[in-house]
């Protein structure tokens, strides 16, 4: 299958720069509160690892999720593809590990809505420049 390997990396970057105000200025205290890390938790991780892991990652996604979708689609069914899948499987999947692991409902609400967010975005990079 034939990709748009530029609307996959504006996915990716689209996630990534979500991913950044998300878990930054919007939610990132109370976040690292419900998980557990410390600032100096924080000051200490590998950013590297961590955010180039993370745009590998996304960029991953955002590819998959294009050849889920196929060519042509309309921005309407990108959207609706990607808020769906991003909200019923991905969101809904954490939900599962995060009922038996006992893990705040605030929790899933920060990270299965950046998720929701996520996918909602690729469908809407995918619809626009598909």
């Amino acid at each position: 299958m034939e990709l748009n390997w530029i609307a996959v990396i504006v996915a990716a970057v689209s996630a990534f720069v979500l991913g950044g105000l998300w878990y930054g200025p919007l939610f990132g205290r109370k976040w690292q509160k419900l998980v557990g890390l410390s600032d100096e938790d924080a000051k200490n991780a590998n950013m590297a690892k961590v955010f180039g892991g993370a745009f590998v990652l996304s960029f991953l996604a955002a590819a998959v999720f294009a050849m889920f979708l196929g060519p042509d689609i309309t921005v309407q069914f990108g959207v609706g593809a990607g808020f769906a899948a991003g909200l019923f499987w991905v969101a809904a999947s954490f939900g599962i590990n995060y009922l038996f692991a006992q893990r705040p409902f605030m929790l899933w609400l920060i990270d299965g809505g950046y998720h929701t967010l996520q996918f909602t975005l690729y469908g809407l990079v995918f619809g626009l420049m598909g």
